[in-house]
C-alpha cells in the first residue's frame, strides 16, 4: 500500500522544509509551513467537534487556505467534500443535506452567496449549517501526530467527490484513502513525476483531475501554483516566468491554448496532459508543432476510479486519437452489448469496464445507482482480484496493440468543461422559467471543438435571451447552455417520450440556419445568448 499523502506531506516537511510547496500569487508557503498549517487546522477541526469520518464541505475559491482545509481534514480522518466555487447557494445546500454533512468552510465571497454580509478576510471560516453565521476557527496546539496517521484503515474515506451522472442529481463518489494515494502514487509514476517539478493548478479542486494535482505533487514533493484560469492568457505569466514544468488540462483549455503562438516560449515546460474529455487530433497537432520538446499524456480517467489508461508520448504522433493503454495497476477491459467480454487484447468495440485499486467505494448513500454502476465482474474476466468493476458507459474501440479510442457516451451525460453534467439539471431548472412546458439538453459540438452544451425549449414564445439569464444566475457556468432554441413542441419519439437526439439535430439546423442568416445580414437575428 503506498503511503498516506499525509506521511508524504511531513516527510518533506522534515526533510526538505524550505521546498516552496504551494504558491499563489504574490503567497506562498513551503514545506515546513504547509505541514505546520494543515496540522493546526486539523487540530482546530476536531476541536470544534467534527467527529472522525463526518463529511465537511469545503465551498471557496482556489486558494492557499483551501488547499490547508482539504489536507486538514485528511489529516484529521475527516471526509472533505470539495465543491465547485461556481455552484449557487441551493446546490451547496442540497448537497449538504444528502452527504449529511457536519459543516462547512467557506471564504468570504462564498459566505455572502450564502446570504452572510458580514465581511471577513483571510482564513476560511466554519459553519455547522449553510444557515448559519460562520465562525473563525480556535487556535490549537498543534500535534503531530494527526490521528489519520495512526488508524492505518486504507478502506476509510477520504473525500466526497460530487459527480453528476447521466440523470438525475450529482452523485457523491465514495474516494477512500487507499483511492486517493494509490491513485496519486500511480500517476506521478507513470508522468515520471519529480521533486525539483512545478505543477500549474489551473482546474478546480473538486474536479478528481484537479485534486489529482495536489496529490501528486505532494507524493513526490513538488511546488503546485494554483492558478484561476479564464482565457489563455491567464496562463501567459505563469507558463513563461513561473518555472512551470507540468501542466493539466482539459480540452476546453487546451484547445484555444495550442493556438498561442507565445506558448513556444515557455522555457521549462516538459509535459502536459489531458484528461476530461478527448483532445481533438488538430489540437494535438497543433501542440506538437509549438512544443516539439514536450511530451504530451493523451489521458482518460472516471470519477468513480480516478484514472485509467495513458498513451506514451512517443506513440501520439502516430495516435494522436488514442487515450492509451491501461497503466499498471488499473484494469480495463470491454463487454459487447449483451454483456459478454471480448477476449483480452483482441481488437474490437464495446463499453469500457475498470477493475482495480483505484475503484472506489461507490456513490455515498445511494445504493441502487451504485449497484447500477459497481457490480461484479462478467465471466471471463482476466483479474481474479477484483471483486467489483465500474460500468463506464463509454463506448470504445480497442485496436490490435491494445489501444483504446474514445468512440461517446452509451447514455446521454455531457462533458462540458471537463465537468461530467446531466442534462436533466439543467432542464430541471429550465422548466420553472416562467412560461416553459418542455425542456431538452444535451451535448454537441462543431469544427472539432470542445463539447458545448445546447437546449431546446417549448414553446417558440419563449423570450430566449431572458431564459438565459434567469439559467445563469442558477446554474455553475460549466452546466450553462451556449445557446437555446425555442419550438412550438418539441420533437417526440414514436412511443411519445421526448426525442434528444431528433431536438439536438433540429437545434443544429436552427443554429446553422442562424449562422448563414448572420453572414448574410449583419443586422439580423440571433441564437440568444
Amino acid at each position: 500500500m503506498p503511503p498516506d499523502l499525509i506521511a508524504h506531506l511531513l516527510h518533506h516537511a522534515e526533510h526538505r522544509p524550505q521546498r516552496m510547496a504551494l504558491r499563489e500569487g504574490n503567497r506562498e508557503l513551503n514545506y515546513a509551513e504547509l505541514a505546520y498549517r494543515v496540522l493546526a487546522m486539523a487540530a482546530a477541526l476536531r476541536q470544534m467537534g467534527i467527529k472522525p469520518q463526518a463529511r465537511l464541505i469545503v465551498w471557496a475559491n482556489k486558494r492557499l487556505e483551501t488547499v490547508v482545509a482539504l489536507l486538514a481534514a485528511l489529516a484529521a480522518d475527516i471526509v472533505f467534500v470539495p465543491l465547485h466555487p461556481a455552484l449557487r447557494a441551493p446546490q451547496v445546500r442540497d448537497i449538504f443535506n444528502r452527504a449529511q454533512a457536519h459543516g462547512l468552510l467557506v471564504d468570504a465571497p462564498h459566505a455572502v452567496a450564502l446570504g452572510f454580509s458580514e465581511p471577513f478576510t483571510g482564513e476560511l471560516r466554519f459553519s455547522p449549517h449553510p444557515d448559519q453565521l460562520p465562525q473563525e476557527l480556535p487556535e490549537t496546539e498543534v500535534s503531530t501526530h494527526p490521528p489519520a496517521l495512526s488508524n492505518g484503515d486504507p478502506h476509510r474515506l477520504a473525500a466526497l467527490l460530487y459527480t453528476s451522472g447521466s440523470t438525475g442529481l450529482p452523485k457523491g463518489v465514495m474516494v477512500t484513502r487507499a483511492n486517493l494515494n494509490g491513485g496519486a502514487n500511480a500517476v506521478s509514476r507513470y508522468l515520471d513525476l519529480n521533486a525539483h517539478d512545478e505543477l500549474l493548478a489551473i482546474l478546480p479542486l473538486s474536479f478528481d483531475y484537479g485534486l489529482s494535482q495536489i496529490t501528486t505533487a505532494l507524493t513526490v514533493g513538488a511546488g503546485i501554483t494554483l492558478q484561476d484560469y479564464l482565457l489563455p492568457n491567464d496562463l501567459k505569466k505563469p507558463l513563461l516566468d513561473g518555472g512551470i514544468t507540468v501542466m493539466a488540462g482539459t480540452p476546453g483549455l487546451l484547445i484555444p491554448l495550442a493556438r498561442q503562438a507565445w506558448l513556444s516560449e515557455a522555457p521549462n515546460l516538459r509535459l502536459i496532459t489531458n484528461s476530461g474529455g478527448k483532445l481533438p487530433v488538430a489540437s494535438v497537432h497543433a501542440l506538437r508543432s509549438t512544443r516539439p520538446q514536450t511530451k504530451i499524456f493523451l489521458m482518460y480517467g472516471l470519477t468513480e476510479a480516478f484514472r485509467a489508461s495513458f498513451l506514451p508520448p512517443q506513440e501520439v504522433d502516430d495516435h494522436p486519437d488514442s487515450i492509451g493503454r491501461a497503466f499498471e495497476g488499473s484494469h480495463l477491459e470491454l463487454v459487447d452489448a449483451t454483456g459478454r467480454l471480448l477476449p483480452a487484447q483482441a481488437a474490437g468495440e464495446g463499453e469500457l469496464l475498470q477493475g482495480g485499486p483505484l475503484v472506489t467505494a461507490g456513490y455515498f448513500n445511494d445504493p441502487e445507482a451504485t449497484a447500477q454502476r459497481f457490480r461484479a465482474p462478467p465471466a471471463g474476466w482476466p483479474h481474479p482480484e477484483d471483486d467489483r468493476v465500474v460500468y463506464s458507459g463509454d463506448r470504445m474501440r480497442r485496436d490490435a496493440q491494445g489501444r483504446l479510442y474514445f468512440l461517446g457516451r452509451m447514455d446521454e451525460q455531457i462533458k462540458s468543461q471537463g465537468m461530467r453534467v446531466s442534462p436533466e439539471e439543467i432542464e430541471g431548472v429550465a422548466l420553472q422559467f416562467d412560461g416553459v412546458t418542455e425542456a431538452l439538453a444535451f451535448g454537441y459540438q462543431t469544427d472539432g471543438e470542445e463539447t458545448r452544451i445546447g437546449l431546446v425549449v417549448a414553446p417558440e414564445t419563449i423570450a430566449t435571451n431572458a431564459l438565459q439569464t434567469w439559467l445563469q444566475a442558477r446554474l455553475a457556468p460549466f452546466q450553462m447552455p451556449a445557446a437555446t432554441v425555442a419550438v412550438d413542441a418539441l420533437p417526440r419519439s414514436n412511443n411519445g417520450k421526448l426525442d434528444r437526439q431528433a431536438s439536438r439535430a433540429l437545434f443544429l439546423d436552427r443554429r446553422a440556419a442562424s449562422s448563414t442568416k448572420r453572414a448574410s445580414s449583419p443586422n439580423s437575428g440571433t441564437l440568444a445568448p
